[in-house]
Formats: C-alpha cells, sequence, structure tokens
C-alpha cells in the first residue's frame, strides 16, 4: 500500500535493490517536496540519486515518472490490500497506505504546506482535477466561484455498487438509529424528599441531590439505568451512601481489604457494581459519561449517566471532550459539584469556578442551571428526565451546579411558579411596602445574600426589594436570542417577547444581578432587561480566605447588595446619594482594589 502498481515495472528490474534502497532512505520531507514539482524534478533528485535507479527510468518519459503514484491513491491496491485483510482471522491487521496530502487538487494544493489554508480553486486547478478524475464536464461550464455538481446517474454502475455495496453494510453513514422505547419515569412522589427541604437543619445542594439521587435509584423501572461517575472522592460529594447499595463496579471484584471496611459505608466493589469510580482522571470520566450517554443508540439501551465533579475541573479542564459529547448527542447530567468562586475558599484559586456557567453557555447542547434550593433541582431534573429519556427525547445535556455551603434548605412552597424554574426564573419573595423599590435577581448560593439584602433594604433603609431566583441565566439568554431571531425574521408577524422582559415587566425599580460568578455571567440577560441594570458577580483573582471575607472582596455580599442597591436608586432620584456613602461607612466596605493592588498571595 506504499506504492502504487506503475512502481511495480521498476521494483522488478531493480535486481540490485538500488530502488528500495533509495525509497527506504529518502526522507518524508523530500516525498512531498517531489510531488509539489513535476517529472523532470523527481527524474533529477530522486532517480538521478543513484545511477542505477537513473538507468531504470532512461527510457521512460517526464510524464511516465510524474504518473508514478502513492499506494494509497492505487484503487485496486486498496481493494487487494482490504480484501487480504478481511482473510485474517483472529488477529487484527494493519494497513499502511501512503497518500498526498491535497492528492488530485491540482498543482497549488498538491503537496504543499498551504493545502489548508487554500480557500478556493483556480480554474486551472478545476479542469486539472475534472481531467483526473475523468468528468465528463465541458470547459464552458467550470466556473471556479461556483463549480458544477456531477452526478452520473441512478444507472450508472458505479453508483449501482456503492448502494449495493451500502445496503448490504446495514445503510447510510453516519446514521444513528434509535430503536429503544421512552422510560417508564418516575412518580412525582419520587422526589419528594427533594421538595419536602431540610426543616433546621443545613444542608447544601449537593448532599440534598445525593439524597434525591438515591431516591430515584430505587425505582423499580429506571433505577438500574442511573450510572453515578465520580472522579477523585466520591465522599466530599457525600456520595458514600450509595457504596452498600450500588456498589462500585470492577470486572474483577473486591480485591483488596478495604482500609473503611469497618465503617457502615465502607468501599465495595462488585462486578455487578453500577457506581463508575474513576480516580484523579476526568477525561477518563468524561469519556465515561459520553459511552454512557450514548448507549441509547450504540446499544439500544437508554443509560443515565450523573458524572459529578469539582466544577472548576469540569468545562474549564475537560471542556472539549464536553463539546464532543454534545457533538454525539449525548444525553444525561453533569453536575459542577463545589460550585462558585467562594464556596471552596481554602484550597486558593485552583478550585474556585467563576466562570463554568460561562462556558457551558458555549456549548449549543448543554442546558445549564444554577438552583438554590432542592426543590428546584427536584423539579429541574424531573424535567430533565422527561426531555432526555421521555417521549419524543432531546439531544441534549443538563449542567447542573450544586454547592457544599450548608444552609437550610426550604420547603417547596405553595403554587410554587415551576414553568419558572424551568425557563430561568422565578419570584421568591415579593415586598409589599411602601416606598423605593429595586429587583434583586441572584442564583445558586447567591439567593441567600439577597434575600437579607432585601431584608436590610427594608429594615434600614425603607426600600422594598422583589427577590428573583434565578434558575438559570443561560436559559434566559438563550430565550432571548430566539426570540430576537424570531421577530428579525418576521417583522409583519406577532412580535415576541423575552421570557425575562415578560416577567420583569411593569416591576418598578432598577435590577441588580448577584450570583458567585462573574458579572459576564449575568450580563447575558441584560439586552432583555428594560429597566436599568447592574451586576455584581466574583471578577478577578481568587484567593484563599473566609467565605465572608472573599464575599466582601468580590463586593458580592448582601451588604454590598444594599450599597449598589441604594446607588442605583440615587442615580435615578430616588434616594439621597449622600446616605449612600453613610451606609459605605456602616457597613465597612472599602475598595478592594486598592487593598490588594499587587498582592496574590494564595491565588495559586
Amino acid at each position: 500500500m506504499v506504492w502504487g502498481r506503475k512502481w511495480d515495472e521498476l521494483l522488478a528490474a531493480d535486481r540490485e535493490g538500488a530502488l528500495v534502497n533509495l525509497m527506504n532512505n529518502t526522507v518524508d520531507g523530500d516525498f512531498q517536496t517531489f510531488k509539489a514539482e513535476d517529472g523532470a524534478f523527481v527524474r533529477e533528485h530522486f532517480f538521478g540519486r543513484d545511477p542505477r535507479t537513473a538507468k531504470l527510468v532512461e527510457n521512460w518519459s517526464d510524464d511516465d515518472i510524474w504518473g508514478l503514484r502513492r499506494g494509497g491513491h492505487d484503487y485496486r491496491k486498496m481493494y487487494a490490500a482490504y480484501n487480504a485483510a478481511m482473510q485474517v482471522k483472529g488477529q487484527p491487521t494493519v494497513i499502511l497506505a501512503k497518500t498526498v496530502k491535497g492528492w488530485s487538487l491540482g498543482s497549488h494544493f498538491e503537496g504543499r504546506n498551504s493545502t489548508h489554508q487554500m480557500k478556493k480553486l483556480t480554474l486551472e486547478d478545476l479542469l486539472g482535477f475534472r481531467d483526473r478524475m475523468q468528468i465528463p464536464i465541458p470547459d464552458s461550464e467550470m466556473d471556479p466561484y461556483l463549480p458544477p455538481y456531477y452526478h452520473p446517474g441512478p444507472d450508472d454502475e458505479a453508483v449501482q455498487y456503492v448502494q449495493h455495496a451500502r445496503r448490504r453494510l446495514g445503510g447510510p453513514v453516519p446514521a444513528r438509529r434509535v430503536v429503544n422505547e421512552p422510560l417508564v419515569l418516575p412518580p412525582l412522589s419520587s422526589y419528594e424528599v427533594a421538595k419536602r427541604g431540610s426543616g433546621n437543619q443545613e444542608v447544601a445542594t449537593t448532599m440534598a441531590f445525593v439524597r434525591l439521587l438515591k431516591d430515584l435509584m430505587k425505582d423499580p423501572n429506571i433505577g438500574h439505568r442511573f450510572v453515578p461517575i465520580i472522579p477523585d472522592e466520591a465522599r466530599t460529594f457525600g456520595m458514600d451512601s450509595l457504596f452498600p447499595t450500588a456498589k462500585i463496579y470492577s470486572p474483577h471484584g473486591q480485591q483488596y481489604m478495604s482500609v473503611d471496611r469497618d465503617l457502615v459505608l465502607s468501599y465495595k466493589e462488585s462486578k455487578t457494581g453500577q457506581i463508575l469510580h474513576e480516580g484523579i482522571n476526568e477525561a477518563g470520566s468524561t469519556a465515561s459519561f459520553t459511552a454512557v450517554g450514548t448507549s441509547y443508540a450504540t446499544h439500544g439501551q437508554p443509560m443515565i449517566p450523573i458524572y459529578i465533579f469539582y466544577s472548576m475541573f469540569g468545562f474549564q479542564r475537560t471542556g472539549d471532550a464536553f463539546w464532543a459529547a454534545m457533538d454525539q448527542m449525548a444525553r444525561g447530567f453533569v453536575l459542577g459539584a463545589t460550585a462558585g468562586r467562594t464556596t471552596l475558599n481554602g484550597e486558593g484559586l485552583q478550585h474556585q469556578d467563576g466562570h463554568s456557567l460561562l462556558l457551558a453557555s458555549t456549548n449549543p447542547g448543554v442546558v445549564a442551571y444554577d438552583a438554590a434550593y432542592a426543590y428546584e433541582i427536584a423539579h429541574i431534573f424531573r424535567d430533565g428526565l422527561r426531555r432526555m429519556y421521555g417521549e419524543n427525547p432531546e439531544n441534549i445535556y443538563y449542567y447542573l451546579t450544586i454547592y457544599n455551603e450548608p444552609y437550610r434548605q426550604p420547603a417547596e412552597p405553595e403554587n410554587v411558579d415551576v414553568d419558572g424554574i424551568l425557563r430561568g426564573m422565578h419570584l421568591l419573595r415579593e415586598a409589599s411596602g411602601e416606598g423605593p423599590r429595586v429587583q434583586l435577581l441572584a442564583s445558586g448560593v447567591g439567593v441567600n445574600w439577597a434575600l437579607r439584602a432585601s431584608d436590610m433594604l427594608h429594615e434600614e433603609w425603607g426600600v422594598q426589594a422583589d427577590v428573583w431566583s434565578v434558575t438559570s441565566w443561560n436559559e434566559l439568554r438563550r430565550d432571548g436570542l430566539a426570540v430576537d431571531r424570531h421577530n428579525l425574521l418576521n417583522p409583519e408577524g406577532e412580535l415576541r417577547t423575552a421570557y425575562v422582559t415578560q416577567r420583569l415587566g411593569g416591576r418598578p425599580g432598577p435590577v441588580i444581578a448577584v450570583s458567585d460568578y462573574m458579572r459576564a455571567v449575568q450580563d447575558q440577560i441584560r439586552e432583555w432587561v428594560d429597566q436599568p441594570f447592574v451586576s455584581l458577580g466574583t471578577d478577578g483573582w481568587g484567593m484563599s480566605d473566609t467565605r465572608g471575607a472573599l464575599r466582601r472582596h468580590f463586593l458580592v455580599d448582601a451588604e454590598s447588595i444594599v450599597v449598589q442597591s441604594l446607588s442605583m436608586l440615587s442615580k435615578h432620584h430616588e434616594f439621597d446619594r449622600a446616605r449612600v456613602a453613610e451606609a459605605i461607612v456602616r457597613y465597612q466596605l472599602h475598595d478592594p482594589g486598592a487593598a490588594a493592588a499587587g498582592n496574590t498571595e494564595g491565588s495559586g
């Protein structure tokens, strides 16, 4: 497969092995150059290197020499090689095929380093390609700016052969044949543990999700289809509670005596284990997620991957693999645990995620949420199962941020706005008093800061604040973009309104948007907010300090939200600007930029 058929004549005449020796000692760079020149050049600079090889082609014309092909472009040799490989049983066969980059595309492309930079064929190249491929198109139709398509017709011998061979192989490629039925999804009662809240106990959303997952894995219809995938430390995420029942998959079973064998929640490995515990291997874990998430097509068995990881080590570290998962139409859930820039503060910048939601927004197949409460996660997860595994499944997968900061999980309110939770925002608390008003939009752990800020604004400054839980800045932006596209292409039809515009419509006061992420996350919705808008976020270097100190440093804590609210109101003459300065002094806010200038201690 290295050399084409026309070389056989020369090789047969090479009694002394001179040609084989010349081939073996010619470097790849020279072989590339030869195919970028012509027959005379090859005669002089290749065959001419040895008098014996020069004699082999002394009666050959330059065109004959130029017609010598590499084996990868000789269709008969290609067929013979594959046919021989098919006869080999019980062991793999390797076919080495030597080819030329840009072969058949003309002198400006063939063998040139600039092949990938070339954007179009010249007329000369186009005519040469036509002649080499023996395509019956006259010169009059050869337009380099709009080259014609050619099809020999359905009755052509080659077309008939290709179609027959493809039918024999099972159909066209690429093709995705999905034959499995929709799954029977868990009833609403299965989500009760997340909807009833935590009472007086403080529970992080990571723990709340694991508790929900444990119940869902007991479901008789789909419980066995969940595949938890865990790099690093399962105990960090509280997933050791799954060890006794689901067990960790090992093809050989448990081969060692576990160091924690005396614990109720000790490591349990099994040949039939349900958990993939990958070790510190995010790349392998993402590959497992993709394999499990595409099993509905590759094996006809829809499985539900639950890939949970330190949020910083997801879209940042393996973002390209997440893109490949989207490209392969994977379905499932990826969970960025220890989410946010200020919640895992003891380990410095390495673990402080302030941007994964931005990276997720670049992936068209990802539906990303930054929920604050367990009952929100329950509705989001339930809807994700419906969209990916119910009737008319979609080729998407979910990214859920979950936090390691414990706080009281409220019970689901009566008449909760489920549609708002799923579409990206719902009203959590509506102020009822008199006075200036602001709209506080927050996500994740930031919701707690906004609620406290709302109390402070009311009690200390006479300002009323509506508090919104934004479950997905990304989905609000996606909705806004879809609305803009529709309105642009349908100027005479009924114009649509973005969801965030609808929800904030008619509500007075500036909008203050806050999260534990960079301001750019919240800024995604700015275009569709009619009110004056400002965002608070965790831009800049992370550092090791207490959560409270970090939130004050980034100006995202409750006191900072209060000051920002008062400042926005003062700009619109609804609050005395002198009292804004009073608030800064009262809450001991300072300029963190000035204090931290030149100091990045603890940021590594």
